[in-house]
């Protein structure tokens, strides 16, 4: 159990012990706060900040983590907090070209607007209710190994103290110092380009006009979207209720130090160097400055020591790295929880590491593909923008490559052979969705068929498992054993013998939830 930060100033310049320690209080790390203390893993939270950050990173949240959030039954407080309902998104910036999902029923990507540190509040909030602590102020400063644990050396407001526990994972970014501690490398490329962001309001003169694109006192037409130029990339999108996006990318080789904050002024010429015009601004709401990356950590485990989110990958684009990161935690919260409770199956926490680099490399894929767009100046590159736009106003491949953003496409490996399709997958959409599906983040064999034979032969994991049934039009399949993560584990084919179906679930549920308790009797 955690102990909270008001015990005393002796307890915390001494030892303090807990379940896991968290490194980082941005999404990742707060959203596996709150997945450890579902499972009944009570975890401390450590982040050198004193205050949660204001600065709005991120826009919005999209991609597969919403669909958990949804099985997990917190979906409905995250839209309540955001500044518009769960939206499927119109068009899709991929490199500099954009996809247009406008034409699709149900396009493959949805998108929530949620401000990043309204995003953090939720997190925080959820996690703490579920028994985390956040200790804000609080800074590691380095990590011991010691036997069977732990040992995290740590700054405070009141002075240095220590923090052991069973595991520590790194969500402390790209500058992680947990991974640098580990011994962990970060290999990779940092692409030159300098990509400076603002959210902005327009004053009256610039006029809106009916295609969506803006009429600018000074500059003439300013198409939305994308505009490339000698010197670099423009671009310019709306917001809703006023608010502006606006993005330059320029060459700079010189290293510059991304952590001083950037100026109106700075992003004012950087914008005259790109249009050779200036942008008047009514009000400046955000400023940011980054660069491109293309980097994964050589492996997310040591030992005790895990990484997850930034601190593992980045990518070199952006609205992806908040599904991943989040993401990450779900997968490695009820595996950890597993070993903590002490019925997880032998290589259970290995294929934590297995499971998200194969993830990583999906979404890497498909943002290196973005670089190729984005990059190229020459005749030879403008032709391929073209091609790839041609290629994607048919909808199969439109939907393929959507659904490669989402991260929905992702299909963990499975043991055996001849497994159901399903399996490794994310579990399908259900009409009527039986939601909460996951809400306590515990496995679910979800019986779609009833087939009792089915529900008693998981009778011996009852502690572990919980049996649900349900009915839903063209059942994909009789019955899914569902990890809290919402991958499929295991599923039987639409009226497949009982003497197949039984014995490949009990093999299932030993391999993934370890061997049945044994009963006093």
């Amino acid at each position: 159990m955690t102990r909270k930060s008001g015990q005393g100033n002796d307890e915390m310049h001494g030892t303090t012990d807990v379940d896991v320690i968290i490194a980082g209080a941005g999404p990742t790390g707060l959203m596996l706060a709150g997945e450890l203390g579902l499972a009944g893993v009570r975890p401390l939270v450590l982040e050198r900040q004193p205050q949660r950050r204001d600065t709005q990173k991120a826009n919005g949240l999209g991609g597969q983590v919403l669909r958990l959030l949804r099985l997990r039954g917190l979906l409905d407080r995250f839209e309540a907090a955001s500044t518009g309902p769960l939206h499927p998104a119109p068009r899709y910036p991929f490199g500099d070209v954009h996809l247009d999902f406008s034409g699709m029923a149900d396009p493959p990507l949805q998108g929530l607007h949620l401000p990043q540190p309204r995003l953090e509040r939720l997190l925080e909030e959820h996690a703490e209710e579920v028994g985390a602590e956040v200790r804000r102020g609080h800074e590691l400063l380095g990590v011991d190994r010691e036997d069977g644990r732990v040992a995290a050396r740590v700054n405070g407001p009141d002075g240095p103290y220590r923090v052991t526990a069973r595991y520590l994972v790194g969500c402390d970014g790209p500058r992680s110092r947990v991974r640098e501690e580990a011994g962990i490398s970060f290999p990779g490329t940092t692409y030159p380009e300098i990509n400076r962001l603002a959210q902005i309001t327009l004053p009256d003169a610039v006029t809106l006009l009916d295609d969506g694109d803006l009429q600018v006192p000074g500059l003439g037409v300013l198409h939305a979207g994308f505009t490339r130029t000698e010197q670099g990339l423009f671009g310019i999108g709306s917001l809703g209720q006023g608010v502006w996006l606006v993005l330059t990318t320029e060459d700079e080789p010189v290293d510059r130090d991304d952590r001083t904050s950037m100026t109106p002024d700075e992003f004012r010429d950087s914008v005259r160097r790109v249009l050779g015009a200036d942008l008047p601004v009514q009000e400046w709401i955000r400023l940011s400055r980054y660069r491109h990356q293309a980097r994964q950590a050589d492996r997310y485990r040591d030992r005790r020591i895990l990484l997850a989110g930034d601190a593992a990958h980045l990518f070199p684009a952006t609205g992806v790295g908040l599904n991943a990161g989040m993401l990450d935690a779900a997968n490695l919260a009820w595996k950890l929880a597993a070993r903590l409770h002490g019925w997880a199956p032998a290589e259970l926490l290995d294929t934590y590491q297995e499971e998200r680099r194969l993830a990583a490399a999906r979404t890497m894929l498909h943002t290196q593909a973005q670089v190729a767009l984005r990059r190229g100046t020459d005749p030879a590159a403008e032709a391929l923008r073209e091609v790839f736009l041609e290629v994607f106003a048919d909808e199969q491949p439109l939907r393929r490559v959507g659904a490669l953003i989402a991260g929905a496409d992702v299909r963990y490996p499975q043991p055996g052979a001849g497994v159901h399709p399903l399996t490794g997958a994310f579990v399908p959409a259900l009409a009527p969705h039986p939601t909460p599906l996951l809400g306590p983040a515990r496995p679910v064999l979800l019986d779609l068929a009833g087939r009792p034979e089915v529900r008693a032969a998981a009778g011996d994991w009852a502690s572990r498992v919980d049996v649900r049934t349900a009915e839903t039009a063209d059942r994909p399949a009789d019955a899914l054993l569902i990890r809290p993560d919402g991958h499929v584990a295991w599923a039987t084919a639409v009226d497949e013998p009982a003497e197949v179906a039984v014995p490949a679930l009990r093999e299932a549920l030993g391999h993934w939830f370890g061997a049945p308790p044994v009963t006093e009797g």
